[in-house]
């Protein structure tokens, strides 16, 4: 069900109970979740032959994230790159102003419900930014002095229109930025961060998503909502319960998209998780992952690397090497930036 600034149907939910400072989600440009709206700069080579050098080391064994999912469906060899290869992304300036974002309005809901205003959230975003620059000096090059005020204005602005969707003041989540790590099937690993769950005070369970881009086209929300029913999957399997909604809020153009889950609906959806992590284990062992041109393929960084544009990829690393970590270990410079490269603010 598609919601222009409804009404509010899972108000009065429970108080915070944790907030972590994690973040990841997918990454397809269709919808502008990850705003990366240009083409990225292809991977430094690490080599004369243009091959970067795999990633040594140990690392957690592999799961499935919402966006692995989404980049093994749309092309295997894109799937390689990022998981098992594990090649840099150069960030984009509409990734940054993402994570800019994400961590004002996770910010907001660490303050008391009165102090959840736009005027307190919207002062917020410069100093933000300042924080960033100085732990990654590097993100202060994707934007030009010149531009720099117009640039954080719009990332103002993108934090003034939340509050034309929901009334923060009325609610407290009871997690932002949540690091969820869960199998599922026939011993499926799952991985996942999801930007807000709420709690009704009946029990009712909301998974929410913020997008600062707009919002897709109606043929395209079915992809939309596969990152959510992902995590409403994440959930159910942790706690037994359906999420009663799940709710995309689309910062760029003011819409929400609401769509409520079924339970059979959910162990359909896990049945396809399976099958398709399946896949995906057997192109591991083998070190098969062909390329899959589409119009994804104007997004992407990896084009000096593909087949299908005279590239050469590099050798392939093998399986990774298993070595687990925690969950709050992972990826100590955690990305809001939809696996941009964008690093969160440090609290």
């Amino acid at each position: 069900m598609r919601a222009r600034r409804g009404a509010d149907p899972l108000s009065g939910v429970s108080p915070t109970v944790s907030l972590v400072s994690i973040s990841t989600a997918p990454h397809p440009p269709v919808d502008s979740a990850n705003e990366l709206g240009g083409r990225s700069r292809a991977p430094d080579p690490g080599n004369q032959d243009g091959n970067p050098a795999p990633t040594p080391g140990p690392r957690r064994p592999l799961a499935l994230s919402p966006s692995r999912a989404s980049d093994f469906k749309t092309c295997p060899l894109l799937y390689r790159y990022r998981a098992i290869d594990r090649l840099p992304e150069a960030p984009s300036s509409p990734a940054a102003r993402g994570t800019l974002v994400h961590s004002a309005l996770e910010r907001m809901f660490g303050r008391p419900p009165a102090e959840r205003t736009p005027e307190l959230t919207a002062a917020e975003v410069a100093p933000l930014w300042e924080q960033m620059t100085s732990e990654f000096p590097e993100l202060a090059e994707l934007i030009p002095a010149d531009d720099l005020p117009a640039w954080l204005r719009s990332a103002e602005a993108l934090v003034r229109t939340y509050f034309a969707l929901e009334d923060p003041r009325r609610f407290s989540p009871e997690a932002c930025e949540l690091a969820v790590e869960i199998e599922v099937g026939d011993g499926v690993l799952l991985r996942g961060f999801i930007d807000r769950l709420d709690v009704a005070a009946g029990g009712a369970l909301r998974v929410v998503d913020y997008k600062t881009g707009r919002s897709p086209d109606p043929d395209f929300e079915a992809k939309a909502l596969y990152q959510l029913k992902f995590y409403a999957l994440m959930i159910y399997r942790l706690r037994g319960v359906v999420p009663a909604q799940l709710k995309l809020i689309y910062l760029a153009d003011a819409l929400t998209l609401v769509y409520t889950p079924t339970e059979d609906e959910l162990r359909t959806f896990e049945r396809g998780v399976v099958a398709l992590w399946r896949a995906i284990s057997g192109a591991v062992q083998t070190g098969q992952f062909p390329p899959r041109p589409s119009r994804m393929c104007d997004w992407c960084s990896y084009q000096a690397l593909c087949p299908q544009f005279g590239g050469t990829p590099p050798a392939y690393p093998g399986p990774p090497v298993p070595g687990a970590k925690p969950v709050d270990e992972a990826e100590p410079t955690a990305m809001l930036g939809r696996d941009s490269g964008v690093p969160l603010p440090q609290r």
